[in-house]
């Protein structure tokens, strides 16, 4: 994980980026030189646009997750996201080259050919994502610990999206508990320097969720460091690996000295700047979709267009959410209420197709410029769940030191409506990572993650 603006990004994601940028790049300056005329071009005009074109595709491509691998896929599935996607992206081509400052260079022979050659290069890269190859500069990772977060330590590293990352052993702690990971995948020395010399150890993950009172080689562990081995206890290694913050060991002094967990004046400001801006833009662009979202509900169920929710917002204090109606009138009005939605509260028939596209939540935006919401931020909860959760898991008040949002890192990440303990305790994990984390860059991600969960209907990850 290479960490930069507060965020930990997966070295196999942002090598298969590079590869594409550099590819586009190259793609356009090619064509560009080979089309030229006997006056030669202008390289010092040509590579900015080059590089803005690269830069759309690639967000384009982010969008639609094809940075993420679909091995999971069955075949149908993977070809229709390479159709939507492709549908996106060549529009989405033709349009940048028509608005970026060619200087002339940019022939309509030229745009049509670069069309030609972005179809390639989505299908290669679904074909790429389709395999598990490793990736370049994989870190050679040994495992402190032979006991179930072992277990789980090497499950989580050897997922496709870590790039088959070198898991090199399991180096074996006498109070470890029991010995869960198979003897031939543990390793053996006189110390635990000898073996990290040995197998040329770049990170140590120690495996233990409790460490208070293990025999830990804890001056071993710090001569690894001082030779520049990178050690993770078991919260850092979920940060950084899961992008969530554990709460099974999570502890009041971790959240008061550690790093993160800070809402300077600064941040706040900018993130306010950001929400104006892109929620007025969006709610220009989707206004007519508003509109007929509207016209359909008072046609096909003749009711209210809008109802309104308390929530829980920013330092606990409770606002109300705007959402589009979905429900038919007459049924047991859960929307109206702050129960929860019972299964017999059937959709109206405009509700359906107005929930199914999650149109419903845009009046939302109104709720962000009026500045009780963000647009990326935990999810608004009703004041009876909070009420109960606050007092069954710790740290969950916590949640409220930011906005809530219309979309959220525990949105994209766990595509998960359950209102039981434990899937709340699973989103919590993940709110608190972007509690902790948050910064602009995180909140575009997420925008980008939210944008491949609505078109793709799948979760991100």
């Amino acid at each position: 994980m290479l960490k930069a603006f507060s965020q930990y990004f997966s070295l196999h994601v942002l090598q298969r980026i590079g590869l594409d940028f550099l590819l586009f790049v190259v793609t356009v300056v090619a064509l560009a030189v080979l089309r030229a005329d006997d006056h030669g071009v202008e390289l010092v005009g040509l590579f900015p646009s080059a590089f803005g074109f690269a830069s759309v595709m690639i967000i384009a491509n982010f969008a639609f997750g094809l940075y993420r691998p679909v091995d999971e896929d069955n075949p149908r599935t993977a070809f229709a996201r390479f159709v939507l996607s492709a549908l996106f992206c060549l529009p989405t081509a033709y349009g940048t080259m028509l608005l970026l400052p060619w200087q002339g260079f940019a022939s309509l022979a030229m745009r049509l050919q670069v069309l030609v050659l972005v179809l390639p290069v989505l299908l290669l890269r679904m074909l790429i994502n389709r395999s598990q190859a490793s990736s370049l500069f994989a870190p050679r990772i040994l495992i402190v610990g032979t006991g179930e977060e072992a277990l789980e330590a090497e499950s989580i590293l050897m997922r496709p999206e870590q790039g088959k990352v070198g898991v090199q052993g399991f180096f074996p702690i006498s109070d470890c508990g029991e010995q869960l990971v198979d003897a031939e995948k543990t390793v053996s020395g006189s110390s635990l320097v000898d073996v990290v010399k040995k197998l040329e150890i770049d990170i140590i993950i120690v495996a233990i969720r409790e460490l208070r009172g293990r025999a830990l080689p804890l001056r071993d562990l710090f001569d690894c460091k001082l030779a520049g081995v990178r050690i993770l206890d078991w919260p850092s290694f979920h940060e950084r690996v899961r992008r969530q913050v554990r709460l099974d060991s999570l502890r009041a002094s971790w959240l008061i000295f550690g790093e993160g967990f800070q809402q300077p004046l600064a941040r706040m400001f900018f993130k306010r700047v950001f929400d104006l801006a892109i929620a007025f833009s969006l709610f220009i662009l989707v206004s007519p979709v508003m509109v007929l979202a509207a016209f359909m509900i008072v046609f096909g169920d003749h009711g209210s267009v809008f109802y309104r929710q308390e929530r829980v917002g920013l330092g606990g204090q409770v606002f109300r959410v705007i959402r589009f109606r979905c429900k038919r009138i007459g049924g047991s009005d859960a929307e109206a209420s702050d129960e929860v939605t019972a299964a017999g509260d059937a959709f109206s028939r405009a509700g359906r197709i107005i929930h199914g596209l999650r149109v419903d939540r845009l009046p939302q935006l109104l709720n962000v410029l009026r500045g009780e919401m963000s647009l990326v931020g935990p999810r608004p909860e009703r004041p009876s769940f909070v009420d109960r959760l606050a007092q069954e898991i710790p740290f969950y008040g916590v949640r409220h030191c930011v906005k809530p949002g219309m979309t959220g890192w525990a949105r994209v990440q766990c595509q998960n409506d359950d209102d039981s303990i434990p899937a709340a305790i699973q989103k919590l994990q993940y709110e608190l990572y972007y509690v902790k984390n948050h910064s602009l860059v995180l909140d575009m991600l997420v925008l980008l993650e939210t944008v491949h969960v609505v078109l793709i209907g799948k979760r991100a990850r």
